[in-house]
């Protein structure tokens, strides 16, 4: 489960007065790229929606926010939940989970309360209220001396700070009701929160494009079109090596005949597994012979099965943090 939260990147936490909103905002989010909601035990709905999302959108990851006591939990995992979630560190909810096999992320917003996580076992807490508590420099500074533990901040998440909190090493993912505005949920607007559910998505993977990969039978000939380049924009071949050469970031040339009928394109991307997993949802499918790791096991480089117009297209792990 939190391999899967991972992934996802972006948790919408949802509060519904009527069960029946539920399915509408839940396949909206889905639309948008995130079939999950942390839906919260604050309105009476909160069970009955779990419930009806469960029943109609098998494939919608259900979690239960502001889960405060063991029975709570118990029915919301009965109506479809798969993960809990509380405000605070509450050490005999936690035991409930723990004992009934519930993936469980407390809150915790100080060192006492990461102690009392480590204490039970567990590897990932809910940093909330994450804004209030300190923020980002907050984080920062819980993650020297708990370097194992990973965190889902939760609390004044916004489209502005996401990335901020998605760049540190020790966040897992984001909670976050930014892309669910109380006017669009009270006017049943859910193209608008397809729209905005969409644009955070995107946001969070941050594709962007990086290079083109010209492919060329020998050196000799990328020779010639790397001096054209070059002496078009004023750039000098860099990076040689036996496969190709730059100019400049934007033109790879290949010194062989590489993937793709044409060229290549690199698509850099701010986290690739997480932009593996969304892309997959988008239909897309990737060749894993092509996968290059770095010496620590991450995922730097990654092709896609097919060809767009004759281009290859692989994901490129931004060296620079997001």
């Amino acid at each position: 489960m939190i391999k899967q939260l991972e992934l996802f990147g972006l948790i919408p936490v949802v509060t519904v007065d009527r069960a029946a909103d539920a399915l509408p905002l839940c396949r909206a989010l889905a639309a948008g790229g995130l079939p999950l909601a942390e839906i919260t035990f604050r309105t009476p709905a909160a069970e009955e929606a779990i419930a009806l999302v469960h029943r109609e959108l098998p494939n919608v990851l259900l979690g239960a926010g502001t889960v405060l006591t063991p029975d709570q939990a118990d029915r919301a995992w009965a109506a479809g939940a798969r993960f809990i979630v509380s405000p605070g560190f509450n050490p005999r909810l936690v035991a409930h989970c723990q004992d009934r096999g519930y993936p469980v992320l407390p809150g915790c917003m100080s060192p006492s309360d990461l102690e009392a996580a480590l204490s039970m076992g567990l590897s990932a807490v809910k940093f909330f209220p994450a804004e209030a508590a300190g923020g980002v420099p907050m984080l920062k500074a819980l993650a020297g001396p708990y370097p194992a533990m990973r965190f889902v901040p939760t609390g004044g998440i916004n489209s502005r700070n996401l990335m901020a909190y998605l760049g540190l090493p020790g966040v897992l993912a984001c909670g976050g009701s930014f892309m669910l505005p109380k006017a669009a949920l009270a006017q049943q607007d859910w193209d608008t929160v397809t729209q905005l559910t969409r644009q955070a998505v995107d946001s969070m993977l941050g594709l962007e494009l990086r290079h083109i990969g010209i492919n060329h039978p020998d050196a000799g000939e990328a020779g010639k079109t790397a001096e054209r380049l070059g002496r078009l924009l004023a750039l000098a071949p860099s990076r040689d090596s036996a496969q190709s050469c730059f100019v400049g970031e934007g033109f790879e040339v290949m010194k062989v005949m590489g993937r793709g009928e044409k060229a290549h394109l690199a698509l850099a991307v701010n986290h690739l597994p997480r932009a593996r997993f969304h892309l997959e949802q988008r239909g897309f499918q990737f060749d894993d012979s092509s996968l290059v790791t770095d010496a620590g096991g991450q995922h730097r480089l990654l092709y896609l099965r097919e060809e767009i117009a004759g281009f290859a297209i692989h994901l490129l792990q931004k060296q620079e943090a997001p």
